[in-house]
C-alpha cells in the first residue's frame, strides 16, 4: 500500500500530552526504577492522562516478546531471563506512587516451561502484600489456554483479569501471530468462572463490520465477560498491518450504546480507548 492510499488520520485522533507534576513524577519512578510500561512502549496516546492520574500499567517478565503479531509495537525476539526481583520492584513502585490501582501486563513468554505464570502470580502477591489497599487488574496472555496455568494468575486474587480478544473471528488469523480466538474465549470463560471480574479488549478499523463486532460481544457475553474496551487500532510502524477505516465516534458510541444493552456492565468505546483505559472506574463493579 503506497503513502498516497493510506487512510488519511483524523482529526478526532489528535491529542495533547499535557504534563502536570503528576505525570513528571510517575515518568520519573519508572525510569529510575528500570520499569517496562506497556504505556511508553505501546507509544499509547493517554500516556499524559494516565500518568497525570497516577494511573500506570506495567509490562512484566521484560520487554521482548516470543510472538509477532502485526498490530503490536513491543519488540519481538528471544527474551532474557526473567528478573526474580522484578515481582518485589513493581510492589514497591505502586507503593511509591501510591497507585489506588495497579494494571499489570506482560509480554508472551512462550519460551518458558510455564510461559511466565509463576512469575505472573508472585509479581500479584507481592503488590498486595506491599499494598493492601490498592486493587489490581491485570492483562494476561492466553498462556496457551493451559487452564492450571491460568488457574496461578486467578489464585493470586487480582480484583479484575483481562484477556484481550484483539479483533472480531475472521481477522483474527491474520493479525494475532499464535493466539487463537476460541482459545481466548475459553480463558475468559475460566476467568469468569471463577468469580473473577472478566474483561476484555478489541481494536477496531482493521476491516471488521458491526455485525461481526455484535458477533464477538454475543461470544463475550456467553462466556461471562462483563467489561470491554473497544478503540481505534493505529498502526505503530509502515511493517504492521494497514488501518483499513478510521472509525467514526457516532459508530463507537453506537457499539458501546450496543454492548450496554446486550448485557456488559462496563463498556468503554472511543477512537483512543486503550484495554486499561479508565481501569480505576473498572474497579466499581467488583466493590458493589
Amino acid at each position: 500500500m503506497g503513502n498516497d492510499q493510506r487512510v488519511r488520520k483524523p482529526e478526532w485522533l489528535k491529542i495533547s500530552i499535557g504534563a502536570n507534576e503528576r505525570y513528571t513524577e510517575t515518568k520519573r519512578i519508572v525510569e529510575s526504577h528500570c520499569l517496562h510500561t506497556i504505556c511508553s512502549s505501546g507509544r499509547c496516546p493517554n500516556m499524559g492522562e494516565c500518568w497525570g492520574k497516577g494511573t500506570a500499567t506495567f509490562m512484566i517478565a521484560g520487554d521482548i516478546c516470543t510472538r509477532s503479531c502485526k498490530f503490536c509495537n513491543t519488540r519481538t525476539g528471544r527474551p532474557l531471563p526473567l528478573d526474580p526481583d522484578e515481582p518485589l520492584h513493581v510492589a514497591e513502585s505502586v507503593a511509591l506512587m501510591k497507585l489506588s490501582h495497579a494494571v499489570i501486563t506482560s509480554v508472551d513468554r512462550d519460551d518458558l516451561p510455564d510461559l511466565g505464570a509463576a512469575h505472573w502470580a508472585q509479581t500479584i502477591r507481592e503488590i498486595k502484600r506491599l499494598n493492601p489497599e490498592t486493587t489490581t487488574e491485570v492483562l494476561i496472555p492466553d498462556f496457551q489456554g493451559r487452564k492450571e496455568l491460568v488457574t496461578q494468575v486467578i489464585e493470586a486474587g487480582p480484583e479484575i483479569i483481562s484477556h484481550n480478544m484483539e479483533t472480531v473471528k475472521r481477522i483474527s488469523p491474520q493479525v494475532r501471530s499464535a493466539a487463537n480466538y476460541h482459545t481466548s474465549l475459553e480463558v475468559i470463560r475460566q476467568i469468569a468462572e471463577s468469580g473473577t471480574t472478566a474483561k476484555s479488549g478489541i481494536m477496531v478499523g482493521l476491516g471488521e463490520t458491526p455485525a461481526e463486532v455484535e458477533e464477538l460481544m454475543d461470544n463475550l457475553i456467553a462466556v461471562g465477560c462483563k467489561i470491554l474496551t473497544i478503540g481505534q487500532y493505529l498502526q505503530p510502524t509502515h511493517k504492521h498491518y494497514p488501518v483499513v477505516a478510521y472509525i467514526t465516534p457516532e459508530q463507537f458510541a453506537i457499539y458501546k450504546e450496543t454492548g450496554l444493552k446486550k448485557g456488559f456492565e462496563q463498556v468503554e468505546s472511543a477512537p483512543l480507548v486503550r484495554s486499561s483505559y479508565h481501569a480505576e472506574k473498572h474497579i466499581r463493579f467488583n466493590k458493589k
